[in-house]
């Protein structure tokens, strides 16, 4: 397999999944920079401007959509767009000795791989029984709730195949799963990782 010469993975998976957890143990062995996605969802408790996401209005967005500011962008679930510039991007690009690590839904790895077909997309699952259990460990979510994320996540494994990998974040295993993605990366790019974690 050839080494990529784009230096932008794309980390994702349904909810539950664990790609923030995958993605917060990557960087204990891997110079990762996050690729930040512009969000209309409300900030919540512990979020900042730029940490997980840059929050702006609904206006706004819009109003970059019709500048062509993206790089790609949807409108999710819940009625909130989300999407990264191409100077988001360029910002991650240009850092040739670090990892850009992009977490986006499928509808995301889609737009991805047409613009950019040499990106490397990997996707992390889990059984529908692990997922459900997840979801149902965070604070205040109602059984529409749940119902409407299971819902969504069997639409999303219809679209699997448009992922270069798959690998399964078993419940307690997480170590294992940090240490498959952090080898596809190695692969991928010859960058060394310290594989002691």
């Amino acid at each position: 397999m050839p080494n990529q010469k784009n230096n932008i993975f794309i980390i994702s998976g349904p909810s539950g999944v664990g790609e923030d957890s995958v993605i917060e143990r990557l960087k204990k062995i891997l110079p990762i920079e996050r690729v930040v996605t512009a969000t209309t969802r409300p900030m919540r408790p512990g979020e900042k401007q730029g940490s997980p996401y840059y929050f702006i209005t609904k206006a706004e967005f819009e109003k970059k959509i019709k500048l062509n500011g993206f790089f790609e962008y949807a409108q999710e679930y819940n009625d909130n767009y989300y999407g990264v510039t191409h100077e988001e991007i360029n910002r991650v690009r240009r850092q040739k000795d670090k990892i850009g690590i992009w977490k986006i839904e499928y509808k995301g790895v889609i737009s991805a791989k047409k613009i950019m077909p040499e990106i490397v997309a990997i996707f992390l699952n889990a059984s529908l029984a692990d997922l459900e259990k997840r979801i149902r460990r965070r604070s205040s979510v109602t059984d529409e709730y749940i119902k409407e994320r299971m819902a969504y996540t069997e639409e999303w494994l219809e679209h699997r195949d448009v992922y270069d990998y798959e690998i399964e974040n078993r419940e307690g295993e997480l170590e294992k799963t940090v240490k498959k993605v952090a080898q596809i990366i190695k692969e991928r790019t010859n960058i060394a990782y310290n594989a002691k974690f």
